[in-house]
């Protein structure tokens, strides 16, 4: 299973694009449509939009790995990409770790879904932006039913 559009332009909606690095809500090094930079990367010069677009096609395959690898029941297309953006926005740990993997790998799928509406804070507060971003893949989540599995 692969992110759907509607997935991509959550997540490049919710990160934006910057040419130039900054520090995300969690003071991490970031550039283009939300890449971490890694220790060795550096962009003195910033990066173009295409070059931004192809870090995202990377990060993003990382995050629908992660998902696959981690998930043990059905998914829908809205499921899986809810969970797509949330590994992209907070990292594979976070899902690997949460209630929220443990609870939809029960099969309790509504929940789950809820689940995601808990991760809405950065340095110890809620933070609208992350607030909007899972409310949005939430939606995602409830957008097919859990008979239309891909």
């Amino acid at each position: 299973m692969h992110l759907s559009g509607a997935g991509l332009e959550l997540i490049k909606r919710s990160e934006g694009f910057r040419g130039k690095t900054y520090l995300d809500v969690a003071g991490i090094p970031t550039i283009g449509y939300g890449h971490r930079l890694l220790p060795k990367e550096a962009f003195p010069d910033g990066v173009s939009e295409a070059l931004a677009a192809q870090m995202l096609c990377h990060d993003v395959c990382e995050a629908e790995q992660a998902v696959v690898r981690l998930v043990e029941v059905p998914l829908t297309q809205g499921q899986f990409d809810a969970l797509a953006d949330f590994c992209f926005n907070l990292g594979t740990g976070r899902l690997a770790s949460s209630t929220l993997l443990k609870i939809l790998n029960e099969g309790r799928y509504k929940e789950a879904g809820e689940q995601l509406l808990r991760w809405d804070m950065a340095a110890g507060k809620v933070n609208g932006g992350l607030s909007g971003r899972r409310e949005a893949e939430l939606h995602l989540w409830q957008t097919e039913s859990i008979e239309q599995v891909a």
